[in-house]
């Protein structure tokens, strides 16, 4: 684990408030193999399998006691196919059956989440505000009292990722991204989806409004076999 700003550290693609005892992940995309095998694209779906695994190891090294799932739960924006269904319900059964509280935030995917929410007891909500850290998805920026309030700011919805070029070979890396949003610390998670790699923050448009601004002082956690600083992204 690497600590990014007080208190919060990176465990793998997620992060964990020490203080709160709070697992926070994001832009999960459940459901992205069988959208990829509508469309023709023929990929094994081993997402689910690798996911469950993940948070194994995950939770070897974390023990909290609330997860929050900071939006794009799920892939489809206007239904709920029957992989989505499926696999979310196991999804979040692997957190209740250990006994951990789960919040989904609201996402620009979760058209639909009520369904799932309710077979599961689950709460949606649009963010969560704890001591002075905001958590919401980032596809939107809040005006609400407690966003005034807050001084760190946790985000997804951009799943950024770094190039990382040797001589003819590029390979991209899911990252951290740890900045400024005007004067509140703003921290953007990489997408927990297994199958994707994500935007590549230096070549690429992203999408979440909090990062339409320079992000040459933006500094870069790559998520390989360990986290790896990479210092500013303006000296990469």
């Amino acid at each position: 684990m690497v600590e990014i700003i007080n208190n919060i550290e990176i465990v793998d693609l997620a992060l964990y408030l020490k203080k709160q005892k709070i697992l926070v992940l994001s832009d999960v995309h459940i459901g992205y193999e069988e959208s990829l095998n509508k469309q023709g694209v023929l990929i094994p779906r081993f997402q689910f399998k690798d996911l469950i695994l993940k948070l194994k190891k995950i939770f070897s090294v974390v023990n909290p006691e609330l997860v929050i799932i900071n939006g794009d739960l799920k892939h489809e924006f206007g239904s709920i196919s029957d992989q989505e269904w499926r696999d979310t319900l196991k999804f979040l059964d692997f957190f209740t059956e250990r006994g951990k509280k789960v919040i989904l935030m609201k996402g620009n995917h979760d058209t639909i989440l009520g369904p799932i929410a309710r077979k599961r007891d689950v709460e949606i909500k649009d963010y969560h505000f704890v001591d002075d850290i905001y958590i919401t998805h980032g596809d939107k920026i809040p005006k609400n009292n407690d966003f005034k309030k807050s001084n760190v700011l946790i985000i997804g919805h951009t799943h950024p990722a770094i190039s990382l070029r040797d001589e003819a070979k590029s390979e991209k890396f899911k990252c951290f991204m740890k900045g400024k949003w005007k004067t509140k610390s703003l921290i953007v998670l990489p997408s927990f989806n297994l199958v994707t790699e994500g935007s590549d923050v230096q070549q690429e448009k992203l999408l979440s409004p909090f990062l339409q601004q320079k992000l040459g002082d933006f500094e870069i956690y790559v998520v390989g076999d360990k986290i790896y600083y990479f210092g500013k992204l303006k000296n990469i």
